[in-house]
């Protein structure tokens, strides 16, 4: 069994440690408290939106947050709560309840842990980037909708789960809406959208917050307004830190929740390592995937253990880091002792803030997580692109994330599939082979070769896999007269799977049968191999595999001589 290791995990903090000093602590310490402080509301916000209390949003934020910092893959990536966790988490809630949740979540731990252990950081990287852009827009969409009847304050008892539902409620209830709440969630919006232009390191979330609960406070105490809901109308707020919990589980529950537990690795895995590329990208560093799954699994299998939710690498928040001098994983220590801190001595404020300002705030998180300039690029890539986009986008909105991303990843792998035979093709080669265009033959053998009558030349260029199973059927099918010999050159074949092995086998018996010798030319060591593994050398002589074209084709009048 697989073992982690130190080549599949090593942390960034210990490489980082190594050259520290007060100089970079005091940049990581102010990065660190400024990340926590924009932490704070977006953990709130997070936690409501995905159907638990407030405070499992900033638990999950600070044991997370932690334990991604601490043994990570990068440098500056922040942990936590993120939006693209709403949906699959709320989902899981009203299916299984919270102890469902737990359980699913640290599921989702173990996968990941799995994920980085089997060195599978480097592949996840490479997930279509149409079904990424279609389940990240898909989710914004889903995080807006939720939000709308918080943002209105409409009086509404029960809101439908499904999406088109939803929005005939909200349309044909939209006369209920309550002009207060109303005025503080449209405030909330603008605040957050033009703090940026006169400050960059103060978070517009932040100030909306301040500003929306003294505007709601004073409302109430001056103004008489009462129906301004409030954290603490919906929740009863706990600064008490909980004691670590392990769920009830049985084959059951667990053979359940596979499912959504493989859609919040899956998607976590994503994230993270997204997140981490783009923080690559702007401090010239390089992270290490694996270690950064294994990171956010074991946080994944810590956080629900103290009531948290799933995490992952939160790309807002890394870069609020980078942007405000951290450099190596302290920072994100600091942020996660910030929040602790503020979850101690400031928790029980929370149930002041208005539940129309924290839908507002998740209304611009919605807006950044959509990429509709990215959404409307693709739509002019070629069609297989934009299919697996807009199906993943609208399996999002209309089913849920994991059937979005279960029937993404399938079309993906088939269009992958075909791409990839269609990058291998087999050809005839007719009368002559050009020595100008052979770079197996040698220098002092320049002169054309003539194909002798009564010998065929198929060139298989690319992998021989079962995408380009009936390649050789295909072209065969033009020739009315059988040949004596075929010659199969195969030194463009970098590998040959099961597929391909069978297919060669089914050639030679039929060309066995109908009277025709089969000679191989060019077989490349790796393909020699897997085919002697596979023992298809015993339908073939080992004097009809030559080591390139000159040899086949003498071979080949040799038979021919025979046959004569």
């Amino acid at each position: 069994m697989k073992t982690i290791d130190a080549q599949v995990f090593r942390p960034k903090l210990l490489e980082t440690v190594k050259n520290y000093n007060r100089q970079t602590f005091m940049s990581d310490l102010m990065a660190g408290i400024i990340v926590g402080i924009v932490a704070l509301p977006l953990a709130i916000a997070f936690g409501i939106a995905s159907g638990v209390t407030p405070e499992k949003g900033i638990i999950t934020a600070i044991v997370a947050g932690l334990i991604i910092s601490l043994f990570g893959g990068s440098k500056v990536q922040i942990g936590g709560p993120t939006g693209a966790f709403i949906i699959i988490i709320y989902g899981i809630i009203q299916q299984y309840g919270i102890e469902g949740l737990t359980i699913a979540t640290l599921m989702a731990g173990a996968f990941l842990v799995l994920f980085g252990v089997l060195h599978l950081g480097t592949i996840i990287k490479y997930i279509p980037y149409p079904i990424i852009v279609g389940f990240t827009s898909g989710i914004a969409v889903t995080i807006f909708t939720t939000q709308i009847k918080d943002l209105f304050g409409l009086s509404l008892a029960e809101v439908p789960s499904d999406f088109i539902e939803k929005w005939w409620v909200y349309i044909t209830n939209f006369s209920s809406l309550d002009p207060w709440c109303a005025m503080i969630g449209i405030f909330s919006v603008v605040v957050i959208a033009i703090t940026p232009r006169f400050s960059k390191k103060i978070p517009g979330s932040l100030v909306a917050i301040i500003i929306m609960t003294v505007v709601a406070l004073l409302l109430k105490q001056f103004a008489g307004v009462t129906t301004i809901e409030t954290i603490g109308d919906r929740f009863a707020i706990s600064n008490e830190l909980p004691s670590a919990q392990v769920p009830e589980m049985n084959w059951e529950t667990i053979k359940s929740l596979v499912s959504p537990a493989l859609t919040i690795a899956i998607l976590g895995a994503i994230e993270s390592l997204l997140s981490a590329t783009v923080a690559d990208g702007v401090i010239g560093d390089h992270h290490d995937s694996n270690t950064e799954l294994i990171a956010q699994g074991v946080a994944n299998l810590a956080s629900p253990l103290f009531g948290g939710i799933p995490a992952t690498g939160a790309i807002a928040r890394t870069m609020t880091n980078i942007n405000n001098g951290g450099r190596s994983p302290i920072a994100g220590v600091i942020h996660a002792m910030v929040l602790l801190l503020i979850f101690l001595f400031l928790m029980p404020l929370a149930q002041y803030i208005p539940m129309a300002c924290l839908a507002g705030v998740l209304v611009i998180v919605s807006y950044g997580m959509s990429g509709w300039r990215s959404f409307l690029a693709l739509t002019k890539n070629p069609k297989s692109d934009v299919t697996v986009l807009l199906i993943t986008f609208f399996l999002t909105i209309i089913f849920d994330l994991t059937i979005a991303i279960e029937v993404g990843l399938i079309i993906a792998c088939l269009l992958f599939m075909r791409r990839m035979s269609e990058t291998t093709d087999v050809k005839v080669i007719f009368d002559e082979i050009d020595p100008n265009q052979e770079s197996e033959l040698s220098s002092g053998n320049l002169e054309h070769l003539t194909i002798p009558e009564g010998v065929e030349v198929y060139e298989i260029n690319g992998p021989y896999f079962f995408g380009a199973g009936n390649k050789f059927e295909e072209v065969m099918a033009v020739f009315g007269d059988r040949p004596k010999v075929r010659i199969i050159r195969m030194r463009k074949v970098p590998f040959v799977d099961s597929t391909g092995i069978h297919n060669l086998t089914n050639l030679c018996e039929m060309s066995k049968k109908e009277g025709i010798e089969v000679v191989l030319s060019g077989v490349t060591p790796k393909v020699h191999q897997t085919l002697a593994h596979a023992g298809f050398y015993r339908h073939v002589p080992e004097e009809d595999i030559c080591s390139h074209i000159n040899l086949a084709l003498e071979r080949a009048k040799v038979i021919l001589a025979k046959a004569y």
